[in-house]
């Protein structure tokens, strides 16, 4: 399959950070109910790589991609996007950065299901006022990138669950984004559709220079990626051990 929405694209310099995370902080609730979500976590992303923050259930990993991808605003520290202080940036600002430079790919899908296929697929052209006519032609090209063009017309609701997420993958091409956020991309696919949506996207990373944010609690879809985040209770951790095949402690030495 060869993807390629706009392939006159440059890979950016490896050592570039697109984002940067400067000890943040995240809180939800108040008094006894209070849950500390993240706990002084900083990091940076260097254009065109391919990152995996990864972590248990109630790690912070999500809350961390939400920020980075300003959805969220931590309580405490700063986020640099292309090195500019996204604090300085209010409202409008940030959705049309936001809506301009990322593209996302959610477990759920987040589909209109009686809207078409094409329709979904330009949302953030739409968002950014882009003409009907320019829509349709990026949105095609998006749907051919994934072999879907067939589907334009398909209600979403009647695809199947790897059709649904290519739909998704187009969308987040669609407006030739820098970074593309991926949390839990293969959650709700089976093995062999979830190997096909995996190799897309690291196709995507290593031939359009795509910077890839993914975001699992899948071990070998983290080790695909150029580096890993490991995040336990708020904080960044080291990675944990492999499991030991031969037992446990002095028994299993002795196997």
């Amino acid at each position: 399959m060869l993807i390629c929405i706009d392939c006159t694209i440059t890979r950016s310099a490896v050592n570039s950070p697109v984002l940067e995370a400067t000890d943040i902080h995240k809180s939800y609730g108040s008094g006894s109910g209070r849950f500390d979500a993240l706990k002084g976590v900083s990091l940076a992303v260097r254009a065109g790589e391919s990152v995996a923050i990864v972590g248990k259930s109630g790690s912070g990993k999500s809350t961390l991609m939400h920020i980075l991808a300003l959805l969220d605003q931590p309580d405490d520290g700063a986020v640099l996007v292309g090195g500019e202080d996204a604090a300085t940036l209010r409202g409008r600002a940030v959705n049309q950065l936001r809506n301009a430079d990322f593209g996302f790919v959610f477990q759920q899908f987040f589909l209109v299901p009686n809207a078409t296929v094409l329709d979904n697929v330009v949302l953030p052209l739409k968002i950014a006022g882009v003409s009907g006519r320019e829509r349709r032609e990026r949105g095609m090209a998006a749907l051919r990138a994934l072999e879907l063009d067939d589907k334009a017309k398909n209600r979403a609701t009647n695809l199947s669950g790897g059709q649904k997420q290519r739909v998704v993958i187009a969308r987040a091409l669609v407006n030739n984004p820098k970074v593309i956020f991926a949390d839990e991309p293969t959650g709700n696919l089976d093995t062999a559709t979830g190997q096909v949506v995996e190799d897309i996207l690291f196709t995507l990373n290593r031939e359009q220079g795509i910077t890839l944010i993914i975001v699992t609690h899948d071990t070998e879809l983290a080790e695909r990626c150029d580096r890993q985040i490991y995040l336990r209770d708020g904080r960044e951790t080291d990675a944990p051990a492999p499991p030991n095949l031969h037992g446990h402690g002095s028994e299993g030495a002795a196997a």
